[in-house]
């Protein structure tokens, strides 16, 4: 059996790794997935041995609290819907208390050292008890509010698997029990006049160092929770797309009806402009369905009665009688929200470094603080002293600064990062980037702008260029197709607005207008062929074009080719750079698209990636993502759309385009805010040296400890005399924190290796084509006899790029429009080629 629960309780890595430890130490647990990001843990486990009261119990002796996702199971007393956030405004407010307390603290404790200011009555032998006293109270709130670290690490220590809370929880009991101690000494020394105890004890106290210990860490813990992203609010998106009401056609009548109660079978209408509520067939009608929120494609879809459509998409024109086929989970938005699901559960842990270091480190500092304290006594030496020398290699081997070691240089990291345009939502993704070896790029609005845009135009008529466009513009104004804006987007043509009459959109095909009197169409191949238009002067021009990745729009009137204009979702600049970036840090690139093979190909040569797949399901996008990391690859995905949910969710590191959807973008590790993949090269440089910084924290953090456990051991005592007070490994300890935040501010020098054009990227300024300075010829040509002749000359000079020419077969004569530093004779060379005779080249009349 496979059970998925909700965790409450985890603060970090080792809370993790704890309650995978305790599940599956069952006997029928096969397998355990705890994710710290997510707060779930997945277990597969022999039913007919255990049930999943077995496992919340299991989780519960943890000292964690499980919910059954599928039963809704309670298992804690605390069941708050908003147990997150509760966990983090609690964490804040221990954080407020701990610093609350403990900066009044080291002021009375260290202050009069210092040169500061101090109440008379915290001075002087005379008024020990009272300075020790104070501190002890002052030392109690914060000791309270973390009594988390105590209940969690001598838990773990009682089981035989301390951790850092255990660390945590021995250090400041060790100092705050000491520090009892020495107050009774005091208050000994006072009462039966030992001055010599008095200031033997005044200055040794340890409450100090049990509330830096405390604030410390909370603070390293408050920071790391900062850092972590939440993946619910993308499935909670991903349900909102789907349709609330569906209209069910009941004997003729249509009855509008909650999406839950839609039944297999049933015909449903769907009107222009409203999403399709199921998966299913069109059975009657046709329309343009805007796919993009399930394929991620800008174009619309045409359809026609028994085509697929599917569900959350939206019809854009047209109407339609569909037929459910696919209903509930059975859906394509269902299974998308699924697979987000069930990859953020099996996202593997990411190993942190101090951890697996603190499971050596905890337990050796504990043997050899015991050792130490046994040794002295064994050698004549007193309790007190043993005592102290414990208690000494406790408190420098306290954590502190290998507790923030992480989450600090992640704090500054993510920091640096967000104002560099780069959002990082979890410190795992961070942690991770650096080692990615493939990255896996989705076409529609991360390598590409998103949406459509004119890319060439061949005039083909005997108008000019403004004259043809002005038309072509005219013709398109009423419709509202994606291809349609493009073409009104642009701000070339006549300024004089042509007006429209008799317009007629002819789904999947074309449109139709008139304007001053005559009929013009716009379409595509299959509509000019059913209008019978002569196409041989367009076909190798076009073909050229679709080879290219282009969508080719056909402009005719009644009787001719007028022209023709392309239109592509457009390469960002910015995008080749990246690819070569990527490439020369050794990182392979893979595009994925639901485009067809054709563009996916050219662009694919253009950007020289690695591999790409064309026509993919959002499902199958996950599957490759799956695929390669199965090859032992850390992989990054990277992508804009709700169909690239699933593959950000099952990659190692997920990064949307700050521009995409904003499930894509909840489903993401990392947030692009500049839209542009130069930032994915960024992102990677700041997550290496992000790592590179906290292994020098993690070094400094073990270096400072263990330099001062012999000192604190007493092994340099009896030779030289040498032996760690507390105040020394107060400060000690207080140093190494204050080296591991000094070094991890020094990641806001980063800067971003590669540089981005802000012009560039986020205005995504349309790039007509651009005007060449141009020439125009007139052709004198004997031997054309027929229309064939004309057409044969025509298609010979139109095939050579950036020439436009209109063949004359009355006056024998070729006007022929060419780029300034064009041969003519290259072209002379062609027609002559062709069985026709060049009698002469002359400039064209203005």
């Amino acid at each position: 059996m496979k059970s998925e629960f909700d965790i409450r309780g985890m603060t970090c890595s080792a809370c993790s790794q704890h309650v995978e430890k305790a599940v599956s130490n069952l006997e029928a647990v096969t397998k355990v997935s705890v994710n710290l990001l997510s707060n779930t843990m997945n277990v597969e486990y022999d039913g007919d041995k255990i049930n999943e009261l077995d496992i919340i119990d299991a989780v519960d002796k943890a000292g964690y609290q499980a919910i059954s996702r599928d039963k809704k199971t309670l298992v804690s007393k605390d069941n708050s819907d908003d147990e997150i956030s509760k966990e983090n405004k609690d964490m804040k407010f221990r954080l407020i208390v701990s610093f609350l307390f403990m900066i009044p603290l080291m002021y009375i404790a260290m202050g009069d050292m210092v040169g500061l200011p101090v109440p008379n009555i915290f001075k002087g032998p005379e008024n020990s008890v009272i300075f020790a006293f104070t501190q002890m109270l002052m030392t109690l709130p914060i000791i309270y509010v973390n009594r988390k670290y105590y209940i969690n690490g001598f838990k773990s220590l009682i089981r035989k698997s301390p951790n850092m809370d255990s660390l945590i929880a021995i250090g400041s009991s060790a100092a705050f029990l000491y520090g009892l101690f020495v107050i009774y000494k005091l208050a000994f020394g006072l009462g039966h006049g030992y001055q010599d105890i008095v200031h033997k004890y005044m200055h040794s106290l340890y409450f100090e160092s049990a509330a830096m210990i405390l604030a410390l860490i909370t603070l390293g813990k408050y920071l790391e929770a900062k850092s972590k992203g939440k993946t619910t609010d993308a499935i909670k998106k991903l349900m909102d797309l789907s349709p609330k009401k569906a209209i069910r056609l009941e004997d003729g009548r249509e009855v509008e009806i909650d999406i839950e109660e839609v039944r297999l079978g049933d015909i449903l209408v769907v009107r222009p402009g409203s999403s399709i509520p199921v998966d299913g067939k069109v059975v009657d009608g046709k329309g343009s369905v805007d796919t993009s929120a399930i394929t991620g494609e800008s174009i619309p879809v045409e359809v026609f009665e028994g085509d697929e459509v599917i569900g959350s998409t939206i019809l854009q024109l047209g109407s339609l009688k569909i037929e459910a086929e696919k209903i509930g989970e059975d859906t394509t938005l269902s299974k998308i929200i699924k697979l987000v699901q069930d990859a953020n559960a099996t996202k593997a842990p990411i190993s942190k470094l101090a951890d697996k270091i603190a499971a050596i480190f905890v337990p050796v500092v504990i043997s050899i603080s015991i050792l130490a304290t046994i040794i002295w006594l064994i050698t004549g030496s007193g309790f007190e002293f043993a005592l102290t020398i414990g208690i000494s290699i406790l408190v420098i081997s306290c954590p502190c600064a290998l507790g923030l070691a992480t989450p600090v240089a992640i704090m500054v990291g993510t920091g640096k990062g967000a104002s560099n345009g780069i959002l990082i939502k979890s410190a795992e993704a961070l942690e991770t980037l650096h080692e990615v070896g493939a990255i896996v790029l989705d076409k529609t609005g991360t390598i590409t702008i998103g949406r459509p845009e004119v890319t060439d135009i061949i005039n083909m008529s005997e108008k000019s260029d403004e004259e043809f466009i002005a038309i072509a513009k005219a013709i398109e104004s009423p419709s509202e197709h994606p291809l349609s804006l493009a073409i009104k987007n642009l701000d070339r043509g006549d300024d004089k607005e042509l007006k429209v009459k008799n317009f007629t959109n002819h789904l999947g095909k074309g449109i139709e207008g008139t304007i001053d009197g005559i009929l013009y169409h716009a379409g595509n191949l299959s509509y000019m062929k059913e209008l019978k238009i002569d196409l041989l002067l367009a076909e190798n021009k076009a073909e050229k074009l679709s080879n290219e990745g282009k969508t080719v729009l056909y402009f005719s009137d009644s009787h001719k080719i007028l022209g023709l204009i392309a239109v592509a979702d457009k390469i960002k600049k910015s995008s080749s750079k990246a690819v070569d970036y990527l490439h020369e840090e050794g990182i392979s690139v893979y595009m994925l698209t639901g485009d067809n093979e054709k563009t996916a190909a050219a662009i694919a040569n253009e950007l020289k990636l690695d591999d790409v797949m064309a026509e993919v399901l959002p499902q199958d996008k996950e599957e490759m993502v799956r695929k390669t990391k199965e090859g032992g690859i850390s992989v990054a995905m990277v992508g804009d759309g709700i169909n690239d949910a699933p593959a950000l969710a099952r990659a190692d590191v997920g990064i949307a385009i700050g521009a995409g959807t904003d499930i894509a973008i909840e489903a993401a590790d990392i947030v692009l805010m500049k839209s542009d993949l130069l930032d994915v090269v960024n992102a990677i440089d700041l997550s290496k040296q992000t790592i590179k910084n906290i292994k020098q924290n993690l070094f400094w953090a073990f270096f400072y400890n263990i330099l001062c456990i012999p000192l604190a051991a007493g092994v340099f005592y009896k030779p030289f005399g040498i032996m760690l007070n507390p105040m020394i490994a107060s400060a000690a300890m207080s140093l190494s924190s204050l080296f591991v935040v000094t070094n991890a501010l020094r990641l806001n020098r980063f800067k971003p290796i590669a540089k981005i054009d802000s012009h560039e990227d986020m205005q995504f300024k349309k790039e007509i084509l651009k005007e060449e300075t141009k020439m125009k010829k007139v052709f004198k040509i004997e031997g054309m006899s027929c229309s064939h002749c004309s057409g044969r000359v025509t298609q010979v000079l139109n095939d050579f790029d950036n020439v436009n020419a209109i063949v004359d077969l009355d006056n024998a004569k070729a006007d022929v429009e060419m780029p300034e530093d064009m041969d003519v004779d290259i072209l002379k060379k062609a027609i002559e080629d062709a069985g026709y005779s060049v009698i002469s080249i002359e400039d064209a009349k203005a």
